[in-house]
Parts: structure tokens; C-alpha cells; sequence
């Protein structure tokens, strides 16, 4: 039994495919899905676009048990509201499902998350059927590869309640020349966090995102990082729970930029600061130097 089913996740039977998009019925066998990933070898071209992948749950049950276990994990408070990173974790089967498809020509394992936008646009009742859509989105090229999206929306009772987009990174030469670094802001009175020991093994195991560089420290030194690194989502997510007394119901996005992986154990210091474009928040290193992500809420 994986850790989705313990939790509680209503899935149905099996994967299906209709007019090139999948429909999931069963949270596939993630163990198998990565290693088909790691095996995976990119053979993407730059004249070439990429492929209109989709996928699709339909009718998901959200778990009670395991919506108050992502809450306790990321810092939020417990009760019915929903987290704005919350439906994009249950979205995972799907993204992995997409990712290892033979149509999509990048080996996406151990590829850098650099950026993540959600918006709610409305509040609902956890009780109700929700059907996930993900699909590869836009894709651009710059000074330090392919950047490519994958777009995110979520229906209840066939009306829009969220939507997101997550930024990959696929590093290779373009002769594009670098982009001005944006100017990192700090805020004032800082909060200094800690980043629990093994966060990554149980955050990947109540999401599905098993990414052997979030597993631990020898796995992740098969992708060049020096020791586990924590789930760009989970530290958005921490973020965000630590302005959650500020956030309305609905109506709100969420956009964050990741400049560098966060070690796993480490301390860090958490920024805010009002700007008149929304709340600003950022996450640095415990001396307030190395920036780790910079956000916005708006």
C-alpha cells in the first residue's frame, strides 16, 4: 500500500488514453514510474516544440486524513480551508504520468524548479468531487536552456476553482545571452525557521514526488547536490502557511521564483515585507545572504 492509499485518496482502476490525453482511474506505481524516469534519456531538439501532453482525474475525493497531514506538514492551520498548494500535490500521478509518456523527449528526473504560480479563485467545500487537469504548457528558451511549464486548473461542479502553472528547467546551450538577476528583498523582523531532518522522505511520500534528490543524501548525490534537497513545493507551501492569517478565501495568486535548493536539515530566515504590488515574502540562508526563493502574494 502506498502512502496515498494509506492516507485515505479515493483513486478509481487504471490510465486510459482519449485524443492524446490521459485519463487517470489509478494512482500508477510511482516506484515504477521512477525508474522508468531514471533510465529516461532526453532527446530534445531546439527546433522542435513540445508535445500537447494532458492528463485528467475526474470526480477525486479529497481525504480528510490526508488534507490535515499536508496541513501539519507544511505549517497551516487545521480546519476545512483548502491550502493554495494543496491540489497541485494531488496532481503529482498525473505530472509523473505525463513526464515518463515516450512522446515527451526531456529526461525530466532531477531537472530544476524554477518557479511556481497558483491562483484560487474560489473557495469550495472539500467534501465535493474536484477533477484535476494537467497539461504541458508554454516552453521558452533562455541563456541557461529550455524553460517549460506545466499548467495546472481544478473544476467542482464544472466551475474554475484554481488553477497553477510550475516553471522546469532543462539546461542546455542556447547562445542566448544572460537576463538581469532581479533585485533580491529582504523585509523587516525575519522569522528563522528549521528545515526538519527528512522532510523531503515524508513530503514525497504524501505527495507521490518521490524524487531520489529529495530522499536523501547519497541518492541526491547522483544529481550533483551534496545532500537531500527539500521540495520546492514544501518550502512554498511553509511560505505561504506563515502569512496564512493574511490570505481572503479566494481571489488571491501566489508566484514564486526559486533561486537555489534548500539543504535538508538547515536553518533559514523567512522575509515579508507590503509592497504595492502584494505581500512580498522571501526565504534566505540563517545569515540573511543566500536567497533561496522570492515571492508574491497579490
Amino acid at each position: 500500500m502506498n502512502y496515498f492509499q494509506s492516507v485515505g485518496v479515493i483513486v478509481k482502476p487504471r490510465f486510459y488514453y482519449r485524443n492524446n490525453s490521459m485519463i487517470i482511474e489509478k494512482l500508477p506505481c510511482l516506484p515504477a514510474i521512477f525508474a522508468k524516469l531514471t533510465l529516461k534519456k532526453s532527446t530534445y531538439n531546439m527546433i522542435d516544440g513540445l508535445p500537447a501532453l494532458s492528463a485528467q482525474q475526474e470526480n477525486m475525493l479529497i481525504s480528510p486524513k490526508h488534507l490535515a497531514v499536508f496541513k501539519k506538514m507544511c505549517g497551516y492551520k487545521q480546519g476545512n480551508k483548502i491550502p493554495a498548494t494543496y491540489l497541485q500535490s494531488l496532481a503529482m500521478p498525473m505530472i509523473l504520468g505525463i513526464l515518463s509518456d515516450k512522446q515527451f523527449p526531456i529526461r525530466a528526473i532531477g531537472k530544476m524548479h524554477v518557479g511556481n504560480k497558483v491562483t484560487v479563485v474560489e473557495s469550495f467545500d472539500p467534501r465535493q468531487p474536484v477533477t484535476l487537469k494537467v497539461c504541458i504548457g508554454s516552453s521558452l528558451l533562455t541563456s541557461r536552456g529550455l524553460e517549460w511549464d506545466i499548467d495546472f486548473s481544478a473544476m467542482v461542479d464544472n466551475q474554475l476553482v484554481w488553477t497553477g502553472v510550475s516553471t522546469y528547467l532543462y539546461q542546455c546551450q542556447t547562445g542566448i545571452s544572460s537576463r538581469v538577476k532581479p533585485k533580491m528583498i529582504r523585509g523587516d523582523e525575519p522569522q528563522d525557521w528549521q528545515v526538519p531532518k527528512g522532510i523531503g522522505r515524508r513530503y514525497g511520500y504524501l505527495t507521490g514526488d518521490c524524487n531520489p534528490m529529495h530522499l536523501s543524501s547519497l541518492t541526491a548525490k547522483l544529481f550533483g547536490f551534496k545532500n537531500a534537497i527539500a521540495h520546492g513545493m514544501w518550502t512554498k507551501s511553509r511560505c505561504i502557511a506563515g502569512l496564512e492569517d493574511q490570505l481572503p478565501e479566494s481571489g488571491y495568486s501566489v508566484d514564486v521564483s526559486f533561486q537555489r535548493p534548500v539543504f535538508i536539515p538547515s536553518q533559514v530566515r523567512f522575509y515579508t515585507r507590503q509592497l504595492e504590488t502584494g505581500q512580498h515574502f522571501s526565504l534566505f540562508d540563517n545569515l540573511g545572504q543566500k536567497s533561496y526563493l522570492q515571492g508574491l502574494i497579490s
